[in-house]
């Protein structure tokens, strides 16, 4: 597991505004945690492309790295951890410039230099 996977997962529901249910989300923890932690962070995913709206997003097209059915909305702003066993399939691998967008938008969120 990597930082950029691709990975199909299962949120669980909640009465707010999160996103649940069976979804694409990046992992975006270094993997020397993965073997330590029970749980991984993740940013979700969804094809809903009216959620760029909301600051702390990007758009991935679907290629053959990634592996994604549709165009997709990271959701940085919606960063969290969730069990590992909720990681259900490893679709792809996002290309370096998402990867880089996705960095970036990390730091922002979090207001790191």
């Amino acid at each position: 597991m990597e930082i950029g996977d691709l990975y199909t997962v299962e949120i669980p529901s909640s009465d707010g505004h999160e996103q649940a249910g069976s979804r694409p989300a990046i992992v975006v923890q270094a993997p020397k945690f993965g073997t330590r932690l029970p749980t991984v962070l993740i940013v979700p995913l969804t094809s809903r492309l009216a959620a760029q709206a909301f600051p702390g997003t990007f758009l991935i097209q679907p290629d053959s790295e990634n592996n994604l059915n549709a165009v997709s909305v990271a959701m940085v702003f919606q960063l969290r951890a969730i069990d590992k066993r909720r990681l259900k399939r490893r679709i792809g691998k996002l290309a370096d410039s998402h990867l880089k967008e996705l960095q970036r938008q990390v730091k922002a969120l979090l207001q790191i230099q």
